[in-house]
């Protein structure tokens, strides 16, 4: 019998113990909001990645790749409305001078750290870092690092269109670090100051506009669906118009239910002619496309896709952790989806002895391009929990009766449940475990 996550802090030790999350600088006392990513971590953000890019693919245009600088001037981030409206409120406990969100505490009760009741008015925090490009200071050299990455897409418009020579509607897809400085950084890797966004930009025509917000929330859905992310814990929430962002006419949030409640994991965001019309002005550059049909130029309709990499990666996580009872003792187990896994298959040998047979499969397993891992320490048991705690779905055992019948055992990591193949079946055998 199976049971779901209780609560964060079993993630959060799990996370660490298995080597996917560090704190960053924790030998120096940690950086709040901030993380590095060990091995595993890695691999399995490499897979959300592909899995993310392979999910935008469709019969009505170009997806193109981009990359954009992560600093960007003062006037990029005055164009695009941030330094104005990208700001939480924020006060001060003045007895013990630690900050708070102010839409996240009751001020009329005392402060949770110090226990006295003494705040500060509540003001605007703008939640850029701002730093100085160069030797000189002053405003011409302002700069700030990028709180979102999807301005340096608007920006360069007109020179990925003409370069690449497409056609409106077509589509602008970039993975990449943003920076916030927020006020209260917390759960874990939810609201984090530095973190990786993919974001996809879908330029079309006015008139299509609403046909293609539908059309990519229905798409974006369907991604939490395919990579088995529990349906009963994914949901959508249109926005209110009163919490509409200033550059946006619509937005859905997909939102997940998370051990501390539910919480946004994307927004598609119908973003109008916003942004390449204040690019626009502010910069005295032309940013229309000419309509051969109509003969008359226009400026395009945006709608975008916006997920944080981090998010998802903690949505898998707390989706995939479960606890149950195999052979009398509780196991902790990672039911990633076999795409989603870091790692796809674990091949053991039984014992030492076995080691060079072993040590061969799994360098041709790994030169054929397979997420393989290889693991000769502890009893066959221990080995198998190991891997159950990181989410490898299948496990092959080399034992004595391979030497002579050329089969090996692989063992499921959900059921437990082992089978016989031969061992020049263990690529048919995978593939299509990781078919969709």
């Amino acid at each position: 019998m199976s049971q779901a996550y209780s609560n964060l802090e079993n993630i959060v030790a799990l996370a660490k113990r298995r080597g996917f999350i560090y704190p960053s600088a924790e030998i120096y006392g940690g950086i709040n909001g901030i993380y590095d990513t060990g091995n595993l971590g890695v691999l399995l953000k490499e897979n959300i990645k592909k899995l993310w890019l392979s999910s935008l693919s469709n019969t009505h245009g170009d997806i193109l790749r981009f990359d954009g600088a992560q600093l960007g001037p003062e006037a990029v981030w005055r164009a695009s409305g941030h330094i104005e409206n990208f700001s939480d409120p924020m006060v001060d406990c003045l007895e013990c001078k630690k900050r708070f969100r102010a839409d996240e505490i009751n001020l009329e009760k005392a402060c949770t750290n110090c226990g006295k009741k003494n705040w500060t008015e509540p003001r605007a925090f703008n939640l850029m870092f701002k730093t100085q490009l160069g030797a000189m200071s002053g405003s011409a050299s302002d700069a700030y690092l990028r709180p979102e990455t999807a301005q340096s897409i608007f920006i360069n418009f007109k020179n990925i269109i003409s370069t690449n020579r497409t056609k409106i509607p077509f589509g602008v897809a970039q993975i990449g670090k943003a920076f916030r400085n927020e006020i209260t950084p917390k759960q874990f890797l939810f609201r984090m100051r530095e973190f990786e966004q993919m974001e996809l930009e879908w330029f079309c025509t006015d008139k299509g506009s609403d046909d293609f917000f539908t059309y990519w929330l229905n798409k974006r859905l369907v991604f939490y669906h395919t990579y088995g992310i529990n349906p009963e814990h994914i949901r959508l929430r249109p926005h209110e118009q009163t919490e509409l962002s200033h550059y946006s006419r619509q937005t859905t949030d997909v939102e997940y239910l998370f051990p501390f409640g539910w919480k946004e994991m994307e927004g598609i965001a119908h973003r109008g002619t916003f942004d390449l019309t204040q690019h626009s002005t502010h910069s005295g550059k032309e940013m229309s496309v000419y309509d051969e049909e109509a003969k008359a130029s226009y400026i395009p309709t945006v709608i975008e896709c916006s997920v944080g990499l981090d998010r998802l990666f903690l949505m898998f996580l707390c989706n995939a952790y479960q606890e149950d009872t195999l052979e009398d003792e509780t196991r902790v187990v990672l039911k990633l989806h076999p795409k989603v896994a870091p790692i796809t298959a674990a091949i053991l040998p039984l014992t030492n002895k076995l080691r060079s047979p072993v040590e061969k499969l799994y360098e041709i397993l790994q030169a054929q391009g397979y997420s393989v891992t290889y693991d000769v320490s502890g009893s066959i048991g221990k080995r198998y929990r190991r891997q159950d705690e990181i989410g490898t779905p299948y496990c092959f055992t080399y034992d004595f009766d391979s030497e002579t019948d050329q089969q090996i055992t692989v063992r499921d990591r959900d059921t437990a449940k082992q089978e016989r193949i031969s061992i020049d079946r263990i690529t048919q055998y995978l593939d299509s475990k990781l078919k969709i």
